[in-house]
């Protein structure tokens, strides 16, 4: 009882400390496409140290913005990943806000709603319009944040990386509220081990599920396989992904592939090894893609005049 007792508190205590500010994504909390169900959310670290946030019905946000004298006006929104089941929310959220913060980029961590029947009338569509609805929200107040409302940016781990780039490739159709038409389209994107496909030859099939169903039609895989959806107003992209992930590097490859089709600049940066997970930092690398994301985001998207 006494390690659960201490275990809850760290977990009560390590959230909040991350963050500047955390609010509600929805005003009022008024989710749409909720079905009325009793908030289960449940936040627990583990023994690797990965803080995991699971049944996550009440989406939020939380700001990490930077010294004003620091701030290059751009914003990056971060969707974690954990298969569309779990939110590893610290060392694919919040730490990764945080170093943003400190090279003078706001950072939103999205605590996106994970897909369930039992909280959604369309699971399919609920983690989409959290993305979306974060997008808006950044947009809207770019002046109150010191930020460039045309340099708001989304980054995305494994199936976090999959709902950053469905939010890049299905924007054009707006599921949520908007009425003053701020644009949903994300400027960039930064990609880690994404799920892109769900291809059974390339895609993640626990994400699939998770996001899909059991026995999802082909014309919603084909959907949600944002490589086939990709077109000219695709943002640019960047790609991080090791060789040797248990989430095919197919997924990177295919989507670099039709982005350069599409004429779409695309950078990456591809380990030779590094697995799954790592997050910010890749052990078995010298390169830390975080500096080469900042090297391309000060040559490619700096704050205009």
């Amino acid at each position: 009882m006494k390690n659960i007792l201490i275990l809850t508190l760290m977990v009560f205590f390590a959230i909040p400390s991350f963050s500047q500010k955390e609010m509600p994504l929805y005003n009022n909390h008024h989710v749409p496409n909720s079905i009325s169900a009793p908030d289960e959310e449940h936040a627990e670290l583990g023994e690797d140290g990965i803080l995991r946030i699971s049944k996550v019905s009440f989406p939020t946000l939380s700001v990490y913005l930077p010294p004003k004298e620091k701030a290059t006006g751009q914003a990056v929104i971060i969707c974690p990943g954990g298969g569309y089941w779990i939110l590893a929310a610290g060392h694919e959220g919040a730490d990764v806000a945080e170093e943003f913060a400190k090279r003078g980029v706001a950072a939103f961590v999205l605590k996106y709603r994970l897909p369930s029947d039992e909280t959604m009338i369309d699971k399919t569509i609920g983690p989409l319009q959290d993305a979306q609805k974060a997008i808006q929200t950044v947009r809207e107040n770019a002046k109150e944040w010191n930020i460039n409302p045309e340099k708001v940016g989304i980054l995305g781990f494994s199936a976090g990386g999959h709902l950053a780039s469905t939010a890049g490739t299905h924007f054009h159709q707006a599921q949520i509220d908007n009425p003053k038409k701020t644009s949903l389209r994300p400027d960039f994107m930064v990609l880690v081990y994404p799920v892109i496909s769900f291809d059974p030859g390339i895609g993640h099939s626990g994400s699939s599920k998770n996001l899909l169903g059991e026995n999802p039609s082909q014309e919603l895989l084909d959907k949600f396989s944002n490589e086939k959806q990709v077109n000219a107003a695709t943002p640019p992209t960047y790609l991080v992904h090791a060789k040797d992930d248990r989430v095919s590097i197919r997924n990177s490859y295919v989507f670099e592939a039709v982005l350069q089709e599409k004429g779409i600049h695309v950078s990456t940066t591809y380990f030779e090894s590094g697995g799954h997970g790592f997050g910010m930092v890749n052990p078995q690398s010298e390169i830390i893609w975080m500096d080469e994301v900042e090297a391309w985001l000060k040559k490619h998207f700096t704050n205009l005049p």
